[in-house]
């Protein structure tokens, strides 16, 4: 993961992501061990969200290798008045997406590659050589 880099152009693609989908409360991006890298949040702790999504995302793999389903590509929980979508970011990072109940689940899906995509480039840019 990169080390001492500045965390605003993650902010940003958070932020755009929010802006870009309807319902989108919060973001955070994670390493897949837990540890916080940006946050757009403001209702939830980002720390303790950072941790339980690399838990989530863990708990989803092995679900999916279990059933037979392939490699995972996002976990979805819906519970009262929330939905929460935690996506690998490459190899190395996982971002976790809250919305509230009217979050449109079709365009969370279209345009979370290109965040996905602009949130790996910029980890990739900020890696140490």
């Amino acid at each position: 993961m990169p080390s001492g880099h500045t965390p605003a152009p993650l902010v940003e693609a958070l932020a755009a992501l929010r802006e870009q989908v309807t319902g989108v409360s919060e973001s955070a991006l994670s390493t897949v061990d837990g540890l916080l890298l940006a946050a757009d949040a403001d209702a939830f702790h980002p720390e303790s969200v950072a941790a339980l999504s690399a838990t989530t995302l863990s708990i989803g793999r092995r679900m999916a290798l279990e059933a037979g389903g392939g490699a995972l590509r996002d976990v979805v929980i819906r519970s009262a008045g929330r939905h929460i979508v935690v996506r690998s970011v490459g190899e190395r990072a996982l971002l976790t997406v809250v919305g509230d109940e009217g979050l449109d689940l079709a365009g969370l899906r279209r345009e979370i590659p290109h965040t996905v995509e602009r949130l790996a480039a910029i980890l990739a840019d900020n890696a140490p050589a």
